[in-house]
């Protein structure tokens, strides 16, 4: 039994698959996204880059469910372009809700969590960078250091899971410039098998840690 999991971007892709299979597996899924959950998740409407809303949504799930067993941040936001031609806004606000929301998500989370675990989201370019990605890249590489170091500081109180996926199969990609997609060959996870990476290890019993976990396709082009 996994218990109440806060799910960050728990409306779409990753967030949403990971709510399903929490469900799955005997939990209660309570998400924080921008728009509201559409599979009878209970949540809150908020902006995961904006740290007074992150705290009061994640108070607010908590009093609602009784407490937090594990947190998932699987939001996340990317601007692709080079340094120099993406405006300074759009590039900090990835750093804002990717780096700063995980550790503002898991700061409130962390006085309801004892016993519990989070999974953090990276990104395998959070350890392979590539071009027209500073933001991303910064961003991910961040989550690595901070999950790493969080770890270590709560190591016996709480389980703390490094999850670095490669590409899936989800509205990611939406929008962006063409030479900024996956082309049409290109091997994706269905976000389906990498949440059921999480619900693993949110499942691990007591003293027993699952501490990094790569899920990428076995073509990826940013991993090994």
């Amino acid at each position: 039994m996994i218990g109440n999991v806060l799910i960050t971007g728990g409306a779409a892709g990753l967030g949403r698959a990971t709510a399903t299979a929490v469900v799955k597996a005997g939990g209660r899924p309570l998400v924080i996204d921008l728009v509201p959950a559409d599979n009878g998740a209970d949540h809150v409407v908020a902006d995961v880059g904006d740290r007074e809303q992150v705290e009061l949504a994640v108070h607010e799930l908590a009093a609602r469910a009784g407490g937090l067993d594990g947190v998932v941040t699987a939001a996340g936001i990317d601007r692709c372009g080079p340094l120099d031609q993406v405006p300074a806004e759009e590039w900090e606000r990835v750093v804002r809700v990717n780096l700063l929301g995980t550790v503002s998500v898991v700061r409130a989370a962390l006085p309801y969590l004892d016993g519990g675990r989070v999974v953090t989201v990276a990104s395998t370019l959070g350890l392979r960078a590539v071009g027209d990605a500073t933001a991303y890249c910064a961003a991910k590489a961040g989550v690595v250091g901070f999950t790493r170091a969080l770890a270590a500081e709560t190591a016996g109180r709480i389980g703390v899971t490094l999850l670095v996926p490669g590409g899936m199969r989800t509205g990611f990609f939406d929008g962006r410039d063409e030479k900024y997609r996956p082309g049409p060959g290109a091997g994706l996870n269905q976000p389906e098998d990498v949440a059921a990476a999480v619900v693993f290890a949110l499942g691990q019993p007591p003293g027993c840690e699952v501490r990094e976990l790569v899920m990428c396709p076995g073509t990826e082009t940013s991993w090994p």
